[in-house]
């Protein structure tokens, strides 16, 4: 099962070859999106210079894929993230603690372009489909 992180979200709307390459090579693959991605698309559909055709498009991605909404697990995960690595002195968003403590807690794979972030949280397995398919 695969976790899709916002910004490969963006990626797949915008027609980033790559990422619809990755996409058509797991079409049998369960994916799901957070309700955190959710939002964010809605966002920026809303801010965009065409909010209505934007909003339609990021609906429709949300008929398409499930969206997981936030639970007390994984709420209990994203609060052991988020102490763990105020300890350790190296923060991240809250949003991006609340997607990567779901993957975690339903055991998906992250997919994300965003590695930079989330190769900091240890036990996070992710794959990058901004990248070529190998």
């Amino acid at each position: 099962m695969y976790l899709i992180d916002t910004d490969i979200l963006i990626y797949s709307l915008k027609g980033h070859e790559q990422v619809i390459a990755h996409l058509q090579r797991t079409a049998k693959v369960s994916k799901a999106i957070s309700v955190i991605s959710y939002g964010e698309l809605l966002y920026g559909a809303q801010k965009s210079a065409r909010p209505e055709e934007n909003l339609a498009r990021v609906r429709r991605l949300g008929e398409i894929l499930p969206v997981i909404e936030v639970s007390p697990a994984i709420m209990e995960a994203f609060a052991s993230l988020k102490a763990r690595l105020e300890r350790e002195g190296r923060r991240l968003d809250d949003f991006d603690l609340v997607i990567a403590a779901t993957a975690m807690t339903l055991g998906y794979r992250l997919i994300t372009n965003n590695e930079k972030h989330f190769t900091r949280i240890e036990g996070l397995h992710i794959d990058n489909w901004a990248r070529p398919v190998v």
